[in-house]
Order: structure tokens, then sequence, then C-alpha cells
């Protein structure tokens, strides 16, 4: 038994998680504002339904007080005339009138009374309304706000994380970057270094080897010849020094 009301309260947990989460404040309070909307016309109607009734006891009770005078005259007439049998039967029937007369005055009172106790409730349940009506905006307008800055943290997150991401994203790509860099280079040092063919200029390395001896062969030509050129142009300066050192020996 304890299992089944545990699993039960559960399952209600559950629920009433669900349905807070699905619900909107804002749409509650309207509907509870709505509702006391909808229990103030009830009492409004009853007012006027007892108000109606109370006109309506007033109205019988003019009709009821003009037979009750005409009576009154009839009875003075028959008297006038002599027919005192008449006079008492006018009196009699103005007697029954008075106490009809009596009884709508009662059933009066008790339907004013009743009317003011209704006026007096409609005019609260109208101040609570108008006070919840204020509260009601209030609070929908608190939460309309919460809503928005909930929003706003939430797409801040979002940027954050996008932001995280596009990082590693451009330090990936950065990477790449590098390492086609460095290979491009590689490729280019054993390009030069004769390890790798150049496709572009399709030489063999045989062919290479030769260009290699060809150009070693003309820089030493290049240099002999500036060497043989330099030895040219220091003898006369040898000669001159001799020369010199004869004449200051005699």
């Amino acid at each position: 038994m304890s299992v089944m009301k545990r699993l039960s309260g559960i399952v209600q947990a559950k629920t009433n998680k669900l349905l807070d989460k699905a619900e909107d404040p804002r749409e509650s309070l309207d509907l509870s504002y709505q509702k006391q909307l909808e229990s103030l016309q009830k009492v409004r109607r009853s007012v006027a339904d007892v108000t109606t009734a109370k006109k309506r006891i007033e109205l019988q009770a003019t009709q009821l007080q003009g037979q009750a005078d005409k009576l009154q005259q009839q009875a003075k007439a028959a008297l006038t005339q002599g027919n005192e049998d008449l006079a008492r039967e006018a009196l009699g029937r103005r007697t029954a009138l008075a106490d009809q007369l009596t009884d709508l005055q009662t059933q009066h009172e008790q339907v004013a009374t009743q009317e003011e106790k209704l006026i007096a409730t409609a005019q609260k349940l109208q101040t609570q309304v108008d006070s919840f009506r204020t509260k009601k905006e209030t609070m929908k307008a608190s939460y309309t706000a919460a809503e928005a800055q909930t929003k706003i943290g939430e797409a801040v997150s979002g940027i954050s994380e996008s932001m995280s991401d596009a990082g590693m994203s451009m330090q990936r790509a950065q990477d790449k970057i590098d390492g086609m860099q460095a290979r491009a280079g590689a490729m280019d040092e054993l390009l030069a270094s004769g390890a790798l063919t150049d496709l572009t200029n399709p030489v063999d390395d045989i062919q290479a080897q030769l260009n290699k001896a060809s150009t070693t062969s003309t820089v030493d030509a290049e240099l002999a010849a500036l060497k043989a050129e330099v030895g040219a142009g220091t003898a006369p300066a040898a000669e001159l020094g001799s020369a010199e050192h004869k004449d200051s020996a005699s």
C-alpha cells in the first residue's frame, strides 16, 4: 500500500511539474480575473432582481393604497346617503386591504434589507476585483520582464558557446594553415636541393649534375681571370719598389 502511495506521489509530482512548465502565469491570472468578473456580474444580477422585486412590491402597495382610499370615499358616500350597511361593507374591504398593505410593507422592508446587503457585497467585490486587476497587470509585467531577461541570458549564453566553438574552429583552421605552409616550405626546400623533381622545370638528376659542373667550371674560369687581372696590376708596383731600393743603395 505504501509503495502504491509512493508511486502515486511520484506520478502526481511529475504531472504538476509538467503543468507548471506548460502553464503561462499571465493566462492563469487573466482566467482568474475573468472568473471574478463573472462572480461580480452574478451578484449584480441578484441586486437587480431584488430591486425589481422591491419595485413590484411598491407598485402593489400603491395600487392597494389607491383601492383603500377609494373604499374610504365610498364608505363616506354611503353614510351620506344613509346606507350604513354599504358603508360597513366598504370599510370591511378597506380593512382587508390594510392588512395586505401591512404584509407588503413587511416584505418591502425585508427585500430592501436584502438589497442593501447585496449592494454592499457587490461594492466589496468590485473593490477586490479592481485591486486584483491592478496586481494582475503588475505581475504580468514583472513576468514578461523576467521572461525577456531569461531569453536575453539564454541568448548571451548561446552566443558565448558559439564564440567558443568559433574560436576552436578558427584555431583548427589556423593549425591547418600552419601545417600547409610548413609543408609547402619543405617542398620548396626539397625542390631547391634537387631531392625532388620540379615538374615545372623537367630536368633529370644527370642533367642537374652536368649543369652544376658547368656552373662550377664557369666560376673557376672567372676566378682565374680575376686572379690574373689582380696579379698584373701589382707587378709594376713591385718593380718600382725595387728601383727605389737600388737608388738608395748607391
